[in-house]
């Protein structure tokens, strides 16, 4: 049973995500093939958590899927494997309250179906955010998408594979230590590419973020609305990588 709180008078559903499946230039790859994904919607919390790079545990395809540099990739989410749990189900993809940016990185490994996520070297290739003008979160774009989100993979990277980990940060309970709420999981693929860089300003997960980062530990709510009060925001951890 999903719970429920009241923030500053607005009733708030607690019904996370999870992403489910990808997509490669709109074609969809199939429920759960090539993720690794929670078996429960839960999300991390304690950003040292070692969950924190792809998620609770659960499933792991042994699916690599193929992608090339330049490709725009699909993330499909929704809070219960299989689509609506009821017709007309208005939080299908996730609660329009967690309200929240976006963020895409990447490791490369040797074997993206078997290696550990632990250890790893990320680095951040894209991020949605806040548009402080529109008032409207990444979750509010993806909602609006019916449950995708998307990113391109850099076109000068070097071939090889890798986890591409795509990260829903909910910032409704934000305010209180370790009340934001992190959904992560992470695609095995493969990339083909012309290009030779591979990154040197990366990032270990966990240690990524610290727990009072102003990203993390915010009040978005100012006068009852969850709308930061039309400032500024900045997604957590670095700026994406540019070719």
């Amino acid at each position: 049973m999903h719970s429920s709180v009241r923030v500053f008078g607005v009733k708030l559903t607690n019904i996370p995500a999870l992403r489910q499946k990808i997509s490669v230039n709109g074609v969809d790859q199939g429920q759960l093939v090539g993720l690794r994904t929670p078996n429960n919607p839960n999300p991390v919390v304690n950003v040292n958590d070692p969950n924190m790079a792809c998620g609770q545990p659960g499933y792991r395809s042994d699916v690599v899927i193929n992608v090339k540099a330049g490709d725009k990739i699909g993330a499909f989410w929704g809070h219960a494997l299989g689509g609506a749990q009821w017709p007309g189900d208005p939080a299908q993809y996730i609660d329009k309250s967690h309200k929240g940016p976006i963020m895409n990185y990447m490791a490369k490994v040797d074997n993206a179906a078997t290696s550990s996520a632990a250890g790893l070297k990320w680095f951040k290739i894209s991020e949605e955010s806040f548009d402080a003008g529109q008032r409207r979160w990444a979750v509010d774009s993806m909602i609006a998408n019916k449950g995708w989100s998307y990113t391109t993979i850099p076109t000068c990277i070097a071939p090889g594979q890798y986890l591409l980990r795509t990260e829903l940060l909910a910032l409704h309970s934000a305010y209180g230590n370790m009340g934001a709420q992190f959904y992560q999981s992470c695609a095995q693929i493969n990339v083909s590419s012309s290009g030779t860089l591979v990154p040197t300003q990366t990032v270990s997960i966990p240690g990524l973020y610290q727990q009072n980062d102003p990203s993390i530990l915010i009040q978005i709510w100012v006068n009852g609305k969850d709308d930061n009060g039309g400032r500024p925001y900045k997604a957590p951890g670095p700026a994406p990588m540019k070719c």
